[in-house]
């Protein structure tokens, strides 16, 4: 047996003490919807680390999220549902299935096939599971970040042709859902929420279009204004006035040295 192998075994083990009699009482009271919220954020800590490419860290948060499976898998042990040596089965059959290019006799020369036979593979899988879905968009799920459910409807639907030919298309539609912005602030205001909902949708598929993964380009763009503000707020800390009562024009010009500085 490996080292890796004894040392997940040795993490099943502990999550078993904690969930067992004389264990954690904190952990013997979760459940799978109490444990929901902390696996979102573990999963947000994994892509933080990437983003700034803290290797170190990187290391660390994805333990803490293969805690999170082993978590849920002990508490459906526990009611007789499954183990996680069935989640494991269930992965590494599915892996094997899905890439029958390294696995099989098939041939697939781009990432671009690849993707067209696993998807074409995983709706075979749901049909045979007798989950297959009703709609085309019954396989996007309702849970996750609105940008990142938006980026795969549009994807989806694309695949069916339903779709702007190009770039130029989705600028043209992007001023359009601009223009509709501006009037309803003038005459409806009450449609502002849906209208700037329709313009972030066309965002999104000006991401998908351009090739660009709408959440990651959100998420690199918050994190350069923390950046920038950042360092507004320790100019203003050694140079005064303090934050809050500096004005706009002050904030700007150290903005501006913040963009050049990078």
């Amino acid at each position: 047996m490996s080292d890796s192998s004894e040392r997940f075994d040795r993490l099943v083990e502990i999550m078993s003490v904690l969930r067992g009699p004389n264990g954690c009482p904190w952990d013997r009271e979760q459940d799978f919807d109490t444990i929901k919220p902390y696996t979102l954020e573990e999963t947000y800590e994994v892509l933080d680390s990437i983003d700034a490419r803290d290797w170190p860290a990187l290391a660390e948060e994805l333990g803490d999220l293969m805690l999170q499976c082993v978590f849920y898998a002990q508490m459906a042990s526990e009611r007789n549902l499954f183990t996680i040596s069935d989640s494991l089965d269930a992965i590494n059959r599915k892996l094997i299935r899905r890439h029958p290019h390294v696995f099989g006799d098939a041939v697939a020369e781009t990432a671009d096939v690849v993707k067209h036979r696993w998807d074409e593979i995983k709706a075979e899988e749901k049909r045979e599971q007798g989950r297959e879905a009703k709609t085309l968009l019954d396989s996007v799920p309702r849970s996750q970040p609105a940008l990142a459910e938006a980026q795969q409807i549009s994807g989806k639907v694309a695949k069916v042709g339903f779709d702007w030919p190009g770039v130029e298309q989705v600028l043209e539609k992007l001023h359009e859902e601009l223009g509709e912005i501006a009037e309803a602030r003038e005459t409806a205001p009450h449609k502002l929420e849906e209208e700037i909902g329709d313009l972030l949708f066309v965002v999104v598929n000006l991401a998908r279009h351009s090739k660009v993964d709408a959440e990651q380009s959100l998420r690199r763009a918050n994190a350069k204004f923390r950046q920038r503000f950042g360092y507004v707020e320790s100019r203003l800390g050694e140079q005064g006035p303090p934050l809050g009562e500096a004005t706009l024009e002050q904030m700007e010009a150290l903005w501006q040295e913040a963009k050049r500085s990078q």
